[in-house]
């Protein structure tokens, strides 16, 4: 139980900075790609929601697991603090509350990483749906002024 409490946070908020820095790299690299797109270079939809869509999994990932991850070093967390009010036979309620929230920080820094995350897999997503409107967009007049010409 020593290592335990000696390593959860660190090894909790280890993960969620992992977690972070991979988030916010997926999210810095699409960003970059979107700019770079130009949907007249596309034979079909599919190929270009491919490309539009590579790596936004990760960031939902992110965004839909960090609250867990939290929330799993909460339940740690409060797991250690009962483990000690037990072995030292005491019930002070000072103890008790201190620990509390000292565990219920891992869950706040899960959601604080997920709405970010989660914010900005949504505005990547508007990104892609703008994209494929503009490829339609640009296939029906083409396919409109081949049947003029």
């Amino acid at each position: 139980m020593d290592i335990l409490k000696l390593y959860l946070d660190i090894t909790v908020f280890s993960l969620l900075g992992l977690m972070a820095f991979i988030a916010t790299w997926f999210t810095l690299e699409r960003l970059l790609a979107y700019r770079k797109v130009d949907v007249t270079t596309y034979n079909h939809i599919d190929l270009l929601t491919v490309d539009l869509t590579r790596n936004l999994t990760m960031i939902s990932t992110v965004g839909a697991n960090a609250p867990y991850v939290g929330l799993l070093g909460t339940v740690l967390g409060i797991l250690v603090t009962f483990y000690e009010l037990g072995m030292s036979g005491t019930m002070n309620t000072g103890d008790i509350m201190v620990g509390l929230a000292l565990a219920l920080k891992a869950t706040a820094g899960g959601i604080a990483l997920a709405i970010p995350s989660i914010i900005a897999y949504n505005l990547l997503m508007r990104r892609v749906e703008v994209c494929q409107a503009e490829y339609r967009a640009y296939e029906a007049l083409n396919q409109a002024g081949a049947a003029r010409g």
